[in-house]
């Protein structure tokens, strides 16, 4: 018997950013993707996330937050590279940064939390696919930098778990070697 959540998760794939084209989500398909990234394992309900969404001209001006950072952290970056970062979030139509924000509690570690920002990362996947987009998560360099942190107004317990580029795949992507279950699923025993 066939069952279309399974079915997807044993088939889904991740689509390269610079394979990806217009369309992009609607308003209403965004915010079904926006909602289930939500929907994640959260103890103590903290939301120890948030997203920042990059659509439209939004995408090409933080690109040039991108090349400032790039230019002001590294040692005299070419015009190739500073053109190439310039243009990072224009390869999909919509790029949603999930910022991981951690609550100092006793009550839930901060691994755990960091754990939920990555939970919410793979349902934005997860639901971008299902609606029929290709989808890619991202870090790179620019997820660690300081100029884009600030680009961000991050806070000092937050940090960026990712980048979700989100649009139309220009092709079917291959599918690629998965781990054989043998190698690493073990069953514990007393």
């Amino acid at each position: 018997m066939s069952n279309p959540t399974l079915d997807h998760l044993l088939s889904r794939r991740s689509v390269s950013a610079n394979a990806m084209t217009e369309p992009g989500p609607d308003a209403d398909q965004l915010g079904q993707i926006l909602t289930a990234g939500a929907r994640v394992p959260d103890h103590k309900k903290l939301v120890p996330w948030r997203f920042i969404v990059f659509e439209g001209a939004a995408r090409e001006a933080f690109g040039q937050v991108i090349a400032e950072a790039c230019r002001a952290e590294e040692d005299e970056p070419s015009t190739f590279r500073l053109d190439t970062e310039a243009k990072r979030f224009l390869r999909a139509p919509v790029v949603v940064a999930v910022i991981s924000r951690v609550v100092q509690t006793p009550a839930v570690p901060e691994w755990e939390q960091v754990l939920s920002a990555g939970a919410a990362c793979q349902n934005l996947m997860l639901a971008a696919t299902a609606l029929g987009f290709g989808a890619q998560w991202i870090t790179e360099w620019y997820a660690f930098s300081p100029g884009v942190r600030q680009a961000l107004n991050l806070s000092e317990n937050e940090r960026v778990a990712g980048f979700i580029y989100i649009g139309t795949a220009k092709e079917r992507p291959e599918e690629r070697d998965r781990p054989a279950l043998a190698d690493i699923v073990t069953t514990w025993q007393a």
